[in-house]
Formats: structure tokens, sequence, C-alpha cells
């Protein structure tokens, strides 16, 4: 028997969300379930660091106080709540939740799931060779030098703790996706080799996983938000659900009375975010990104259909975490005229007064960021910024010897010197991101009860699967007079971090601005218009049935988040750069926006 669509609710897109979210989604509006996701890859070296100092930490702990808050009110209501905030330590983290709910005297039943976690076994792995590079240019180092390793897990340890009626479940790193597929397989009985129907869920919990990103959120047409400026709830943005019914099929929805907007492009743009190609591989099943159709069906109620998915790979993805290092910077205002002079007459300056040498370092960037304009009617328009990073195995190279060293030279240096973001500073480790990859079998799931009894869940091995996919043309190009405009009149951005990767999707409004997107849009104008992708590998990717192209942007982010020296390390906002560009287009696609 067909059973009704699960509404399942995210409160928390990163380590660090909006605390009253949770409560928002329990009590502004029906739900089912309450999830949250917590865990990045920047993430699991902050709670490894958190972790060293207290071998019973390792766990979000915003997490915790979310659930006093809201324990007793999803017991009474009847919702499950599922999420990765677990992070290194699920069951440290199950435990405490125990303990807030003994002080509330109720007693719901929870669950954690682990096997995520291979550094025990990390030194046998990588001998044996059977824990690998995720690319044919990399190589594993000594275990030694990895502070995290952890696979990415599915769905079905939470779909089994949900089967033995745990009331919370709090795992380590799942996908995204899983905290929202489980319960979806969970409540409609879906199989391993349910692919479509899985893909569905997938695609859904890509799309609510980063909280508000999917109500409005870092949306490129932000201006057209209703209530987006007044102060109050309609500000706030409200958080995103997904009812997901028994096809894998989704309605993508936010309470009533919250602010923010879901519309077919908020979803577009969150669909695009931090993926590669159409085949969007995780460990349940392989969604098929280029099959999703998107469409409005109601004020903030969008219609996500369509989905395939293929049998998932042999191997899971494992996020690693090396210590990199040492690092240490310090930024100096330029004001005024002759900008690059000062910038160079700064460093010289520099130079001479350290004690180490640039030959000295492992890593140097210098770097002048021109924020600065011409006749400028303030201070802050006259200024732009010269940025010194240096990073070295040696603690004390990048230490306080090498930030005091910029002191001893600010009266002796460029006119106007002063620094920007504080004082001399100590030197501070960084993480370099490695993936891996090891066979799934390798790495079961462990389903742990509080008080009860422990299941493990085998990964299945499937069949290898493949879809054919119809190839959708590219449409004509437009024609006719053009004029010069920011593409971002016309197109909307989504970009973020892929590891030392960056992915900028890039989405047309309407089929006239696809079809100059599609036919204009290619890797060599893209690193026409961004310069600094020129010597970088790119790869794109189309999305036609959302109007879309993908672009996955090699090694712009250098080592990872916690290594990259950009200043914008996550790659936040590379697409909105894109739409600053100004390019010739059709006056009958600047008509049609």
């Amino acid at each position: 028997m067909k059973k009704e669509p699960i509404r399942i609710a995210n409160c928390s897109g990163f380590f660090g969300d909006r605390p009253s979210a949770a409560l928002e989604m329990v009590t502004g509006g029906p739900i089912d379930v309450l999830t949250g996701d917590w865990l990045a890859e920047l993430t699991m070296l902050i709670l490894r660091r958190i972790k060293d100092k207290n071998e019973q930490s390792g766990y979000a702990r915003t997490f915790i106080s979310q659930m006093n808050e809201v324990m007793g009110i999803c017991l009474e209501k009847g919702i499950k709540i599922v999420s990765n905030a677990g992070g290194l330590n699920p069951q440290a983290c199950a435990e405490a939740v125990s303990d807030i709910a003994a002080s509330q005297g109720i007693a719901p039943s929870i669950a954690y799931i682990n096997g995520d976690d291979l550094m025990n076994s990390l030194p046998d792995l990588i001998t044996s060779q059977e824990l690998t590079a995720f690319t044919d240019n990399e190589h594993l180092d000594n275990a030694d030098l990895y502070m995290t390793a952890n696979a990415y897990l599915g769905c079905w340890g939470i779909v089994e703790a949900l089967k033995a009626e745990a009331d919370i479940i709090i795992t380590g790193r799942v996908t995204d996706a899983a905290v929202v597929c489980g319960p979806a397989a969970w409540h409609h009985g879906w199989r391993e080799s349910d692919f479509d129907q899985l893909a569905g869920a997938v695609v859904a919990g890509h799309i609510i996983e980063c909280g508000t990103q999917a109500t409005g959120g870092n949306y490129s047409f932000f201006y057209e938000i209703p209530g987006r400026e007044e102060i109050g709830s309609t500000a706030r943005f409200g958080f995103p659900w997904a009812e997901i019914a028994s096809d894998g099929s989704s309605v993508i929805g936010k309470h009533d009375n919250t602010g923010g907007i879901v519309n077919k492009e908020t979803v577009i743009s969150q669909l695009l975010y931090e993926i590669g190609g159409p085949e969007y591989f995780g460990p349940d099943v392989t969604a098929r990104f280029d099959t999703v159709a998107v469409k409005e069906i109601g004020e903030n109620l969008v219609e996500v259909t369509g989905a395939k998915g293929q049998a998932p790979p042999r191997t899971l993805k494992v996020a690693m975490n090396k210590h990199g290092g040492y690092r240490n910077s310090f930024s100096v205002a330029l004001t005024g005229l002759d900008i690059e002079q000062k910038a160079k007459f700064a460093e010289a300056t520099f130079w001479d007064a350290c004690p180490s040498k640039p030959e000295d370092f492992e890593s140097i960037s210098s770097k002048v960021i021109r924020t600065d304009k011409t006749d400028p009617e303030t201070q802050e328009e006259a200024t732009a910024i010269w940025r010194l990073t240096v990073k070295d195995k040696d603690e004390r190279k990048v230490g306080r010897a090498f930030s005091d060293a910029m002191i001893h030279t600010a009266l002796a240096g460029i006119p106007g010197m002063y620094g920007i973001g504080g004082g001399p500073s100590p030197a501070t480790p960084f993480g370099i991101y490695q993936p891996a990859l090891i066979l799934n079998e390798l790495v079961p799931q462990y389903v742990h009860i509080l008080g009860a009894e422990t299941t493990i869940i085998e990964s299945v091995v499937h069949q290898e699967t493949s879809l054919n996919i119809p190839i959708i043309p590219t449409p004509a190009a437009p024609e006719g007079p053009t004029m010069n405009i920011p593409i971002g009149e016309f197109v909307g951005t989504r970009s973020g971090d892929k590891g030392g990767n960056a992915n900028l999707g890039v989405y047309a409004r309407n089929e006239i601005g696809w079809a100059w997107l599609d036919n204009v849009l290619t890797t060599d104008q893209l690193q026409e218009l961004l310069p600094e992708t020129r010597n970088l590998m790119i790869e794109r990717y189309r999305f036609p049935k959302i109007r879309a192209i993908n672009f996955l942007i090699h090694g712009i982010l250098e080592e990872g988040v916690a290594a990259s020296t950009r200043q914008d390390a996550q790659a936040k906002a590379l697409g909105e750069w894109l739409r600053a560009r100004v390019m010739q287009v059709p006056i009958s696609v600047k008509k049609a926006t």
C-alpha cells in the first residue's frame, strides 16, 4: 500500500548555523522528521582539534543545546530526529543527549551510528593499498600525518535505527543527503535496488541540506525576495523542508509566515551547489542530476521530479585531513597614489627585517588587493591591501618572529602605513584535505541503540548499471543587435568548494537566456572572463532540463579550504564575480529578462 509523503525538515546547514532553527522547525508547522547537517571537510579538522584537547568531545555542542529545547516537543509530536552532529564522536554525542533527556525526565530511544572513522586502521589500510588515492596524480603519505580519515557512509544504518524505533539518531560522517534519504527509505519501505526512488531522495536531501540556501540564501536575485529588508521574521529566512513521495519525487517548501522564498530558481541554485558532472555518486545510489525537472506548483512550493538513479560505485569516498604545517599572515593598508610601488617597497622593507628570507619558507603568497578607487571621496575608497601569507613545517619560523618583523618596519616604510586585522600573531596550524577511496564492503556500519543491542549493516555490492540518458541538443544561438551588459542581469550562479577544486554553476532564467548561455559560455570563454582560471583545468557539464551549466575548476582553492590562501577560500563568491563581467549580448536576451 502506497504511503503518504514524508515531510523531512532541515534545521542546520553547517557547524555554526542559527541555533533557534530547530525550535522554529518543530513548532512552526507540521513535520515528520527533523534533520540537520553539521559536517564539512573543514569541520572534521576543527572537531579533530577539539577532540585532541578533550577526548570526550569531538561533536557539535550546539546540537546538544538544540536538543535541550526540542526533544520533549518532538517526542510529544512523534517527530524523529536524524543528525550527523556526532562528528568524530557519535557515542559521546548520544550520551550527552541522553543526559539532557534524563534531566528533563524523558526517555527517548537514542541510537548512534559509527564505522566511518578509519583512523585506527589507517596504517594497515595504506600499507595494504586497500585505501587508495582519489586521483592518479596523488599518493597517500605516512599514516602518522593524517588527523582525520572518515568514509562517507550511506543511509541504511539510519533505516535500521528507525526500524528499531529510535527517536533520535546521531551519526558520524554520512553523506549530506543520507540524513534525508534514510527516513524516506524507511517510511516508504524502499529496497537497496530502488535506485530511482533513492535518487529522488538524494536530490531532495541535496536541496535542503544547506538550510536557508534553498529558501533565498546566497540567491543571485536576492533583491526580488519580498520582505528581505524588514527587521523581524521576514528578514530571517525560514529553513526548508522536503515532502518526499513514494516514487522519490518531492515538494520543497518552508513553513508559513517565515522569511525568504522558495521558487524554481532558489531550488535550481542549490541543485548546482558543490556538484561536478551529471552523475552524483553516493554510497546508496548514483543520482543523475541531468534527469531532474523543477516546477513551481504554488507559493513557496516547488516540485522536483524525474530523478533517475543507477547503482552506486563499488568504492566509498574517504574524507582525509592531514597536518600541513603552520601558517601566518598579515595585511597592510596601501593608501592613495602609487599603490603598486608602495606594495613593492613594503615587501622589500619587510624581508630586510625578517630573520628568515623568502626562500626559507615552503610556501609564500604575496597579493595586492585593489579595492581602491580613483578620486576617492572617503579614506576607505583610497585604500588597497597588501597581504603576505607564509607556510612552513617549522612553527617557530612562521610565528612571532615573522609577524613581529612587520611591526619593526612601521616607522621606516611606506607613507600612511598601518596594519589591518590586528597586530602580531602566532603561527596557526593548517590542514590539507586529501580524499581517498576504499571498497565499500570494507566499511560496515554499526548501529548502536543506547542501553540495548548493536546491529552491523554490511554494505551491499550491486551489479554495475548504466542509464542511457538522451542528449538534449544545444538550441540555436540568439541573433540580432547586441549591447554590453553584465551577464548577471539574466543568469544566476551558485559556487562552492570541492576540496581544492571549486564548482561554478550557472543557470539561465528563460529559454532565450539558455540559448545564449549554452552557445556562448564555453570553457575558453570562462577563462577569458575569469583570468585566475586560465592556467587551470576546467570541466564543463550541461544540465538542459534546468537550463544550467556547471564548471568544475581544478586547483583554484590550492590544497583545500583549510590551506587556501585565497581571500574567498570556499569559492562562495566565484559565481558573483562571473555575473559582474560585461559581455556583448543580443538585445533580445536583455529584453527577455
